[in-house]
C-alpha cells in the first residue's frame, strides 16, 4: 500500500512540474453549475439592437458629371458624398456598410432614363439624390416609381416633378411657378421694367420658368416683345438681331449658364443695353468666367444661394474646399441635405423593419419623416413631396475682380422670400 501511495505521489509531482513549465494538456473548463434553489441565475447575454442590420446600403446620385453643365453636376455628387461621409454614421452604427453610387446623366433625358434602369436593378440602392435638370428627372421618374425608389432632389424646380403623380418624388427646393413670379415682380417693381424679350432653351426647366415669367408679365402690364426658344449654344446672331430691333428694357433667359453666358456676352458686344435676368440655371461661376463684364451686376433668381448665405453650412464649405480643392458650388450644400434626408428615411425604415429595409419601406418612412434640420434649412414635405415652405432668392452678380469662383460666392442676396408651396 505504501509503495502504491509513493508512486502516486511521484506521478502527481511530475504532473505539477509539467504544468508549471507550460507543457501538457490544459485543464478542462469547469462544468457549468446549477444555481442553488431560490437563487437567480445571471442573465443570458442579449442580442444587441444592431443585430441583423447587416449588408450594404447604397445611395445613388444622378447629375451631369461631364459636359458643359458638369460644374453644378459634380457639385451635387460631391455634396452627397460629403453627406454620406459625415452623416452616414447613423447607418454604419447600426451595422450597415454605406456606399455612394454616382451616375453621370450628362444633362440628357435619354441618358438619365438609361441610368435609371441600371440604378433600379441594383437592389442595394435605397434612395437617390438628383437630378440637376428637371427634364432629366422627369425622364427617369417612371423607372424610379416602378421600383418604389425615393428620389430627393436638391435642384429640380419644374412643378411637374411633384404634380405628375410620382409619390416617390421629393425635393428640398422651391418651384418655378413661384420662381418665375418672383422674378417678374422684381423686374417690374425694383428694376422698373416696362418691356421684355424672353428667350428659353426648350427644356422642361428653361421653357417652364420662362412661361411662368411671361404669364405674370402679361398679367401685370409688362410688354412682352418676343418669346422664343433656341437650342443654339454658340452663335446667337439670329436671336439677337430681332432683340436689337425690338429694343427691350430686359432680356429674360430661361435656361442654363452654359447657353446664357455666350448669349449675354454677344448681346453686349452688339451694343444691346437691355438688363439681363434669369432663374437659378444661371447660378454658376462659369457664367462669369465666360461672359465676364457683360454679366457683372446683373440679377438672377434662385431657389438656392451661395453657401456663404447659410450660417449652418460654414463647416461644409470648409470641408468641401479641403476635400475637393475648390469652393462649394451652388446646389452642393442642398445635395448634402438631400443625402441627409435619404439617410434619415433609411434609418427610420431599418428600425421599423428591424433589418435592412426595402425601397417600399423607405418610401413609407419618407412620407412620415417629419421635419429634417439640414445645413441649408429645416425641411418638411407636404403630400406632393414639395417642401411646405420654399425659399426664394434674388441675387446680384458681384462686380469685384478675382477668380470667378471666388467672386461668385460674393454675389449679394438682394431679396429672400419664404413662400408656401402652391
Amino acid at each position: 500500500m505504501m509503495k502504491r501511495a509513493s508512486a502516486f505521489l511521484i506521478f502527481a509531482l511530475l504532473g505539477a512540474l509539467l504544468a508549471a513549465c507550460g507543457g501538457g494538456t490544459p485543464p478542462a473548463a469547469p462544468a457549468p453549475t446549477t444555481p442553488p434553489t431560490g437563487a437567480t441565475a445571471a442573465p443570458a447575454p442579449t442580442t444587441p439592437p444592431a443585430a441583423g442590420m447587416t449588408g450594404t446600403i447604397k445611395i445613388a446620385t444622378q447629375s451631369p458629371l461631364s459636359g458643359p453643365q458638369a460644374a453644378l453636376g459634380v457639385g451635387i455628387r460631391n455634396g452627397a458624398e460629403l453627406g454620406l461621409e459625415q452623416l452616414g454614421k447613423t447607418l454604419t452604427d447600426m451595422g450597415f456598410t454605406v456606399e455612394l453610387a454616382p451616375f453621370d446623366d450628362q444633362a440628357k433625358p435619354e441618358v438619365g432614363s438609361a441610368n435609371a434602369k441600371n440604378i433600379i436593378s441594383d437592389n442595394d440602392i435605397l434612395c437617390l439624390v438628383g437630378h440637376l435638370n428637371s427634364g432629366v428627372a422627369l425622364a427617369s421618374l417612371p423607372d424610379y416609381q416602378s421600383a418604389s425608389l425615393v428620389m430627393v432632389s436638391p435642384a429640380n424646380t419644374n412643378p411637374k416633378i411633384t404634380e405628375s403623380g410620382y409619390p416617390n418624388a421629393f425635393r428640398i427646393v422651391g418651384r418655378d411657378d413661384v420662381q418665375g413670379a418672383v422674378g417678374e415682380e422684381f423686374a417690374r417693381t425694383e428694376l422698373n421694367i416696362k418691356s421684355v424679350y424672353i428667350i428659353h432653351d426648350k427644356t422642361d426647366y428653361g421653357q417652364g420658368v420662362a412661361e411662368f415669367f411671361r404669364q405674370n408679365a402679361e398679367k401685370n402690364g409688362i410688354q412682352v416683345l418676343g418669346f422664343e426658344g433656341t437650342e443654339e449654344k454658340s452663335v446667337f446672331d439670329s436671336i439677337l438681331t430681332p432683340i436689337q430691333a425690338a429694343n427691350p428694357d430686359l432680356i429674360y433667359f430661361g435656361g442654363i449658364y452654359d447657353q446664357a453666358a455666350p448669349l449675354f456676352k454677344q448681346a453686349r458686344d452688339r451694343g444691346i443695353q437691355a438688363a439681363f435676368l434669369g432663374p437659378d440655371g444661371l447660378d454658376s461661376p462659369v457664367l462669369l468666367e465666360v461672359a465676364g463684364d457683360a454679366v457683372k451686376g446683373m440679377y438672377y433668381t434662385s431657389v438656392a444661394a451661395p453657401v456663404s448665405q447659410f450660417p449652418d453650412a460654414a463647416k461644409f464649405a470648409e470641408d468641401y474646399q479641403a476635400k475637393y480643392n475648390e469652393a462649394a458650388p451652388p446646389f452642393s450644400a442642398q445635395a448634402f441635405d438631400a443625402a441627409g434626408v435619404c439617410i434619415q428615411a433609411i434609418a427610420n425604415a431599418a428600425k421599423s423593419a428591424n433589418g435592412k429595409p426595402t425601397r417600399a419601406q423607405v418610401l413609407e418612412a419618407m412620407k412620415t419623416l417629419g421635419a429634417y434640420k439640414g445645413i441649408t434649412g429645416s425641411y418638411e414635405f407636404n403630400a406632393k413631396g414639395d417642401p411646405v415652405k420654399g425659399t426664394y432668392f434674388v441675387l446680384q452678380v458681384s462686380t469685384e475682380s478675382g477668380a470667378p469662383a471666388d467672386v461668385w460666392n460674393k454675389n449679394a442676396v438682394v431679396k429672400r422670400l419664404e413662400i408656401a408651396a402652391p
